[in-house]
């Protein structure tokens, strides 16, 4: 049996999700939903012309920023600053590259029209955050996520040139491990963030995780004009 979400912000608990991980159908995207769904282990996934839904992965794909290795060759590529790398200036253009550069064995994309509007207010509020690899003044790749607490919760990536993806995760890395950050949630696993190293844990595990984290200080605002503070964020989910 599945939910089926009123006006109010609770979300059922995470146990009574189906075997692929659905928890529940409507609601909306407004960012009060979101930061609460991101908070308990939720994440809205669907497609166009289908009803919003919302899911609970298990296992869950995770990583600790700190533990990300580069490769010897990703080493080298980023002491030849062939790539530039900034942050939070082009939020709108990464998730809408996210949602039109192919990937082998997909077809079309879950990054609707109403998600992006969605996390462009997340990202106005401060909450979701983008990474941007760029060649000369050409944006070529980059990723883009949620960040409470000390939780980032990471959503696409993108690349057009080869490893301006992974230049732009590892920067990531580097300034979560900075900013006291202490988990990236990669929702689903791939074998491209197990390369990077991911590595999953069961829903439940992953859950007990976060709850310490999402009730820590926020890093709020613009991550790359030096402006962020950190804030308290109070976070209700009547149903947990």
């Amino acid at each position: 049996m599945y939910w089926y979400l009123s006006d109010d912000m609770a979300f059922p608990p995470v146990t009574d999700c189906d075997d692929d991980g659905l928890l529940a159908f409507g609601g909306d995207l407004s960012p009060e939903r979101l930061i609460i769904a991101y908070s308990s282990g939720i994440f809205p996934w669907y497609s166009d012309g289908e009803p919003l839904m919302w899911w609970s992965l298990d296992p869950r794909m995770i990583m600790v920023p700190g533990c990300f290795r580069p490769s010897k060759s990703l080493r080298h590529l980023l002491r030849s600053e062939k790539f530039s790398v900034r942050i939070d200036t082009d939020f709108e253009a990464v998730m809408r590259m996210c949602a039109k550069v192919e990937r082998e064995g997909q077809t079309g994309t879950w990054i609707t029209e109403e998600m992006i509007e969605a996390y462009c207010r997340l990202h106005q509020k401060g909450f979701a955050h983008s990474f941007e690899t760029y060649y000369g003044n050409k944006l070529v790749g980059g990723l883009y996520g949620v960040s409470i607490g000390t939780l980032f919760c990471g959503e696409s990536m993108f690349h057009t040139m080869t490893d301006a993806s992974k230049v732009a995760f590892s920067f990531l890395c580097r300034f979560l491990t900075e900013n006291g950050f202490e988990l990236i949630d990669a929702q689903q696993e791939t074998v491209h963030l197990t390369s990077l190293g991911a590595y999953t844990v069961p829903r439940v595990e992953y859950v007990e995780m976060i709850k310490d984290m999402v009730g820590k200080p926020t890093l709020m605002g613009n991550w790359g004009n030096g402006t962020a503070r950190k804030v308290y964020v109070e976070i209700v989910n009547d149903n947990d």
